[in-house]
Order: structure tokens, then C-alpha cells, then sequence
């Protein structure tokens, strides 16, 4: 049965039995797969470091017809988020970018844009790393707006006049060229709690991340 090795982020991981771990995972050609990594959580596991959240790998894995669970037999680190986990509030912001994407991805349905989303938003806040914390706004806000737009939910925004023209930009430019502003967590703070609840209501439950997020 031969491997498939598809460009991935780490998403999430849970325990399964005494050493190994489930894991979800966007594929760049396959969407969003479950899979069992075995003896990932020994200490001396051939996945090492690869499997940390929002972690950029070449998994490889087998997937059987029928199966849930797909088997995860290697990944190749191509880029972590360690640089990000100094700062408090970047670690927050990942925490929802995973989830949101976990949360509102379909299984086995292929994203491309969705995943190239994630691959500016991230490289985003790692060229903001060394500068003030304060660029987890735009990227959060700027994540949460166009997953929402590519899930196919979005709703004609009930929000202030200036969020909105911050959301018409950022459906029309990058979000590295957005224009330059004193970002804090007041800024377009209704539009992104509105995104929240949005995101809450198509998947039916509450986003453990977004409170955290809220309080910085």
C-alpha cells in the first residue's frame, strides 16, 4: 500500500492509548485528515518536534478505503512556530488559528486557498515577531474574516463604518500590504466578536480560544 506525502500543518493532537497520538492535520492536496501517529509520545519518537501545533511538515502517511483514522508513518519538520512562543499573546492567537481551522474544515474536502491562508497569516506573524505583539490583530481578525468568507458563511456585516472598511480591505489586499495602523484589541474589536459568534454557530459549539483571546 503505497504513502502518500502531502505538505501539512498540525493542527491538533490528543492522546491515544499509552504512547501514541491522534492527529488532525491539513494537507495541502487532501484537506483535513485524522491520523494515529504510534509511539509519538515516547521520548525517543521518530516524529520529534514535527508534530507541534501549526508545525509546516511533509507528512507521510497510509490511508485505507474506509477508514477513519489514517496511519502517519513519518514527517519532515519544514517549519515550527517555536520562534512565536516566547510571546504570550502570538501562542494565544495560534491556539485560534488551529482551532478555528480544525473546527471549521470538513474532512477530506481539498482547500487550497484555505491553506494558503494559513501560510500568509502565519508568515505574517513571523515577520511581526520581533517587532511589538501588537500584529496578532490584524492576523487573527484577518484569519477569522476569510474563514468565515471561504466556508461560505458570511453574512452581510452589521458592524461599525470603520470595522467595516477594515474588513473591505482585507478581502481586497494581502494581509503583509494591509495599510499600516496602531493595531490593539479595540480595533474593529465588534467585527471580530461578530466573527466569533458566526463561527460558534456553524459549528454549534463554544471556541475555547477565543475568550483567551478576548482578555489579552
Amino acid at each position: 500500500m503505497p504513502a502518500h506525502v502531502s505538505e501539512s500543518f498540525v493542527l491538533r493532537t490528543y492522546p491515544f492509548g499509552e504512547a501514541d497520538l491522534v492527529v488532525s492535520f491539513l494537507t495541502r492536496d487532501q484537506g483535513k485528515l485524522r491520523g494515529v501517529a504510534k509511539r509519538a509520545r515516547r521520548l525517543k519518537s521518530s516524529f520529534g518536534a514535527g508534530l507541534e501545533r501549526l508545525s509546516l511538515v511533509r507528512m507521510s502517511y497510509f490511508q485505507r478505503e474506509n477508514r477513519e483514522l489514517v496511519n502517519l508513518d513519518s514527517c519532515e519538520l519544514m517549519r515550527s512556530q517555536f520562534s512565536l512562543l516566547a510571546n504570550y499573546e502570538a501562542g494565544v492567537a495560534l491556539d485560534y488559528i488551529a482551532e478555528v481551522t480544525d473546527e471549521l474544515l470538513p474532512p477530506g474536502e481539498p482547500s487550497e486557498r484555505f491553506f494558503r491562508l494559513l501560510v500568509a497569516v502565519l508568515d505574517f506573524l513571523q515577520a511581526g515577531a520581533k517587532e511589538r505583539p501588537a500584529s496578532i490583530w490584524p492576523a487573527a481578525l484577518y484569519f477569522a474574516l476569510w474563514g468565515v468568507r471561504l466556508s461560505g458563511f458570511l453574512p452581510g456585516l452589521r458592524v461599525r463604518p470603520e470595522s467595516l472598511a477594515i474588513a473591505q480591505e482585507m478581502f481586497e489586499k494581502p494581509i503583509k500590504d494591509l495599510t499600516p495602523r496602531e493595531w490593539t484589541r479595540q480595533t474593529a474589536a465588534d467585527l471580530r466578536q461578530t466573527l466569533h459568534r458566526l463561527i460558534e454557530e456553524q459549528i454549534e459549539k463554544r471556541l475555547q480560544s477565543a475568550p483567551l483571546l478576548e482578555a489579552l
